[in-house]
């Protein structure tokens, strides 16, 4: 037996409440939690819905169960419906694929793309529908994060050339970007947050710890953290330079009229 997994980014952020709603699922979903769309619920969405299920996490990323990509793209418009955030056309940009093997003979073993293992349980899924969903949601971010470098690369090149004619609106959208990024980016996702089934269950911390480290989430969270700050270092520092420059000509000019109306009383002293 084979379990296939496909994760891709669908949103920068996902209501899972409105979609629960939707599917008439009475619960308050917080930040933390995903959302498990079961074969009961895909049923009319795709054409059969046997044996498949869809997992839905609030950082934008979707974790699709024994799905081909037609039916994927299925349930991306159908959500749309409910999201309007959700990007069809950019959906497939990040994504990831993983697969679970259920052998009735044979040790348990986990790569980089799939999982062997003698017995099935339903905590093995989830935990590697949220390492899978994690993993793409920094691969995303890793991107906008060196786009964001790239342009404050521009920005430090015209300060190396002395050119210090910013504006303090571009400096204000540069900084909103950079804190909108840190907000998504390091907050939303949680990447050290453990599943809550990691705090009852020894098999499925373990199996979530050698996941994490598999798809590298620590490392890669810690240099998205390091690259998110260095940005907001720069921005800072540069909008100090900009401030002090500007700062400097004010009192510049305060001198040059105290120069003038010293020289303009003087003048007036000989007139008369």
């Amino acid at each position: 037996m084979q379990i296939s997994f496909k994760a891709v980014a669908i949103a920068n952020e996902l209501d899972l409440n409105v979609i629960a709603n939707h599917f008439g699922i009475k619960r308050k979903f917080k930040w933390e939690d995903f959302l498990l769309l079961k074969e009961s619920h895909l049923q009319g969405v795709v054409a059969s819905s046997e044996e498949k299920c869809v997992y839905l996490f609030h950082f934008g990323v979707m974790v699709c169960i024994n799905l081909q990509h037609h039916e994927i793209m299925d349930i991306i418009l159908y959500l749309k419906k409910l999201v309007p955030a959700i990007n069809d056309q950019t959906a497939f940009i990040y994504e990831d694929d993983y697969s679970l093997c259920i052998h009735e003979s044979g040790a348990t073993a986990i790569d980089n793309d799939n999982m062997s293992t003698a017995e099935y349980f339903a905590y093995q899924s989830e935990l590697i529908a949220t390492a899978l969903a994690k993993s793409v949601a920094l691969e995303k971010n890793e991107t906008e994060v060196d786009i964001l470098l790239d342009k404050v690369e521009a920005v430090v090149n015209s300060l190396n050339e002395g050119d210090l004619t910013v504006s303090d609106k571009l400096l204000a959208k540069m900084r909103a970007e950079i804190l909108r990024f840190k907000l998504g980016a390091i907050s939303h996702l949680m990447i050290l947050d453990n599943p809550d089934i990691t705090w009852d269950n020894v098999q499925a911390a373990e199996l979530y710890s050698r996941l994490s480290l598999i798809f590298e989430l620590k490392e890669r969270f810690n240099i998205l953290q390091y690259k998110t700050q260095t940005l907001m270092d720069i921005a800072e520092s540069f909008s100090d330079l900009v401030h002090a420059k500007r700062s400097t000509r004010l009192e510049w000019i305060i001198i040059i009229l105290i120069a003038l109306e010293f020289g303009l009383a003087i003048y007036d002293k000989l007139v008369r």
